[in-house]
């Protein structure tokens, strides 16, 4: 049999679909030879499929799985929206391999697409795509920064800098507790991630084309999720297939974390680029050495840039185009399936990765690679007009406003009292930084 035979429709379809050269990420193909592979062996175990023809579509399956046959995954993402493009490519590769492993006949649709449909193949190859890939790669990038920000957070819980509001001089805060926020903030977001991974992992494979399972055997979904589950360990479980051939809001959900895990990485990102900023013209909070092992300019000799920082506020930024992508997609179909299938499958497992490697890099280049610059904080919180208000019940009206011109000269808060004729005990007394990070009302406790 030659490959011309086999693969007519995947040779014929890139005239009618799209052409732009976006093709499915390994993973996407990786969970397409997964679900043929156990397809194959339940046909085999319920005895609808020759066991020699099952033995050949499992071990063309397992070389797609591991890569051998991505070059022949030629049609572009931009496709039929339920996928059976993506499908027919993978099942005419397999049977054009099993046919040559065997020596028999194999049909891409009479025999490894058999109790299948596009329609329920591609959206539980999908939700096992995402499902693996956020276990294997997103779920522990995410908990290296949340480990990296706690650990950070305590060790700089003493470390007092100005806070700022509206890009404005306000009260002391300490970097642990700027730090416990982000901290705080991802830690969320991980159980979040937890509890909707298990919302994805409802797999509508025995659906076949409408949801009712027609041309499948009765048991034929309990066997296939048995055998992904043997091969996976991942616990997936079988769900209302009229819902999840319909609705995509499943992986929607999971789009959504990972936009708000954009968002707070942007927040976070933007933070660091400000205190990273200077280093005598502006912050200059903290240093990131890390930052200095490339050139920042090409015209600028020694200028050292955030690059990591703004790689990640890149990705961020794409994060959550995608994800609004994936809203759009989420809504097209009509009655008994959605019709936005590769294109979300292909978005989510883009923002897993990009994620993925952003926190990663953010965790180990920027968070444990930065180093406070103690003095320089400390200068800037003891400088903080706002002081004013808290000093004033204890100096009195007028002294405080004189401070408060001093102030405006460009002095300390701790320069202005010593020139009034506060001692070193006294100012001591009056700007303890460590009682203003606290709660409490630091005028009565002066009296």
């Amino acid at each position: 049999m030659s490959y011309i035979e086999i693969m007519k429709y995947t040779e014929v379809a890139p005239k009618l679909f799209m052409n732009t050269g976006t093709r499915f990420p390994r993973k996407i193909i990786w969970a397409m030879g997964l679900v043929k592979l156990a397809c194959a062996r339940a046909n085999a175990k319920l005895n609808l499929l020759d066991k020699d023809i099952a033995k050949a579509i499992e071990d063309a399956s397992i070389e797609v799985m591991e890569g051998k046959h991505d070059e022949k995954v030629v049609l572009d993402v931009f496709q039929t929206g339920s996928g059976t493009g993506l499908n027919m490519n993978i099942n005419e590769i397999i049977a054009e391999r099993a046919s040559e492993l065997s020596g028999k006949k194999i049909h891409p649709n009479d025999h490894v697409n058999m109790s299948q449909s596009s329609n329920d193949v591609v959206p539980t190859a999908i939700r096992i795509a995402a499902v693996s890939n956020a276990i294997e790669n997103l779920m522990p990038s995410l908990r290296e920064i949340i480990s990296s920000l706690n650990e950070k957070s305590k060790e700089y819980e003493n470390v007092i800098k100005s806070g700022r509001t509206h890009l404005r001089d306000a009260l002391p805060i300490t970097l642990g507790q700027e730090l416990s926020a982000y901290y705080d903030a991802l830690s969320h977001d991980l159980e979040q991630l937890n509890n909707v991974i298990e919302y994805v992992k409802e797999l509508p494979i025995g659906g076949t084309a409408v949801g009712t399972g027609l041309n499948a055997h009765p048991k034929f979904t309990e066997v296939v999720i048995q055998e992904i589950n043997e091969l996976t360990s991942l616990n997936f479980k079988t769900s209302n297939k009229f819902r999840s051939m319909r609705f995509l809001t499943d992986l929607l959900l999971l789009s959504g974390v990972m936009r708000n895990i954009a968002i707070e990485l942007y927040r976070i990102g933007q933070d660091f680029r400000l205190m990273f900023s200077g280093p005598f013209t502006s912050i200059g909070e903290i240093d990131i050495p890390t930052q200095e092992e490339i050139a920042g300019s090409s015209i600028m000799p020694g200028k050292t840039n955030p690059v990591t920082v703004e790689a990640t506020l890149l990705v961020s930024s794409e994060v959550v185009g995608l994800d609004q992508a994936n809203q759009m997609a989420s809504m097209l179909g009509e009655f008994e399936l959605a019709m936005g299938v590769p294109l979300i499958g292909y978005n989510i497992i883009l923002q897993e990765n990009l994620l993925s490697e952003a926190l990663r890099k953010f965790s180990s280049l920027v968070i444990n690679g930065m180093k406070p610059n103690v003095e320089k904080m400390k200068r800037y919180a003891e400088s903080s007009p706002s002081l004013i208000t808290v000093i004033s019940p204890i100096v009195g009206y007028d002294k405080a406003s004189q401070i408060g011109k001093m102030l405006v000269k460009g002095m300390s808060i701790r320069e202005a009292l010593r020139e009034m004729g506060f001692s070193e005990e006294e100012i001591n007394r009056i700007l303890d930084l460590e009682q203003l990070v606290k709660a409490g009302i630091p005028a009565k406790s002066q009296k």
